[in-house]
C-alpha cells in the first residue's frame, strides 16, 4: 500500500471505459474508518495533479452495489481534494437521448436500497441541503466543454437504481412518470458523500444504450462498445474543464454540512 499522496485538490472518478486514459505517476490505496479506498492514480493534466479514482477498482472486479462509496469519497477528502468530476455510463430514459450523447445532470432521484449513504450515522445530526445534488460551477464548465465535442444534455434528472441487474421495462415507465431522463447504477451515494464533505461533485455522463422497453434487449456488450467510441470526448471534456476550473471556488459547495448540523444548545 503506497504512501498518501497530501494536496491534491482535483479528482476524477471514473467507470465503465475510462480507467486507462490517465496517465498515472503514482498508485496509492488510503485506510479510511470505512475501509481502504480502491487505488488511486496520481496524474497530471499539465501543470495541475489530479487523483483519479476507477470506482470499481483497477480490474473492474467490483459491481455497483459493492462498491465501498464511503471509503473512496473519505480517501478523496484525506487527500485533499475539493472537487470531484466524475462520468457515469447512463441508458435513456427519455426518448430524445441517444447512444453516445453526452448528459450532465442537473437532479437525480435515489432508488438504492442497501447501500451505506451517509457519513453521519451518529451526532452530530446532520441534514444537508440537497437542492443542487451537483456543484452548479462545475457543471457550468462540462455544458461548456461538452458542446464541443457533440450533442450534450444540459438538463437531466439522474435516477440510481442497485444494480446489478438492468431494470424493467415496468420500472423504466415508471422512472419516466416520475421525470426521470436517464439511469445509472453509480451516481448514488457518491454526489451527497461529497456534499457531506464539503466537495463540489458533478458528472458527464454518456448514453450507453436506451432503458429496457425502448430498445431490444439489453447486454453489458453493448455498453462496453459504446464506451470505448464516447471515451476520446469524455476524455477531451474532463481534461478542458479541469484545466478551466477557477483556483478559488466560487460556489456554496462546501457550506452543506455546516449549515445542516443540529447544534447543541
Amino acid at each position: 500500500m503506497g504512501a498518501a499522496v497530501k494536496g491534491v485538490s482535483i479528482a476524477v472518478i471514473g467507470g465503465t471505459g475510462l480507467e486507462e486514459i490517465f496517465n498515472t505517476s503514482e498508485i496509492t490505496n488510503i485506510g479510511t474508518p470505512y475501509g481502504i479506498s480502491y487505488a488511486i492514480s496520481i496524474c497530471k493534466i499539465q501543470n495541475k495533479e489530479v487523483a483519479f479514482l476507477p470506482r470499481h477498482g483497477r480490474r473492474h472486479d467490483n459491481p455497483p452495489h459493492r462498491v465501498n462509496y464511503r471509503a473512496n469519497i473519505y480517501a478523496l477528502y484525506k487527500l485533499g481534494v475539493e472537487r470531484i468530476i466524475a462520468t457515469n455510463a447512463v441508458g435513456a430514459i427519455n426518448p430524445k437521448f441517444k447512444p453516445g450523447d453526452l448528459v450532465v445532470p442537473h437532479d437525480l432521484i435515489d432508488f438504492t436500497r442497501q447501500r451505506p449513504l451517509t457519513f453521519y450515522d451518529q451526532a452530530p445530526v446532520t441534514h444537508i441541503d440537497f437542492t443542487e445534488p451537483y456543484c452548479p460551477e462545475i457543471r457550468k464548465i462540462l455544458i461548456e466543454k461538452a458542446r464541443e465535442v457533440g450533442t450534450v444534455h444540459e438538463q437531466a434528472v439522474y435516477v440510481c437504481t442497485e444494480g446489478p441487474r438492468f431494470e424493467t421495462p415496468a420500472e423504466i415507465r415508471m422512472f419516466r412518470l416520475l421525470g426521470c431522463d436517464v439511469v445509472g447504477m453509480t451516481g448514488m451515494p457518491e454526489a451527497v458523500l461529497a456534499r457531506e464533505l464539503g466537495i463540489c461533485y458533478a458528472t458527464i455522463c454518456f448514453v450507453s444504450n436506451m432503458a429496457a422497453g425502448l430498445s431490444d434487449r439489453l447486454t453489458y456488450k453493448e455498453v462496453l462498445e459504446v464506451s470505448k467510441a464516447v471515451m476520446p470526448k469524455i476524455r477531451k471534456v474532463i481534461s478542458e474543464a479541469i484545466l478551466s476550473l477557477p483556483e478559488v471556488r466560487g460556489c456554496q459547495c462546501h457550506l452543506s454540512a455546516k449549515l445542516g448540523r443540529l447544534e447543541e444548545k
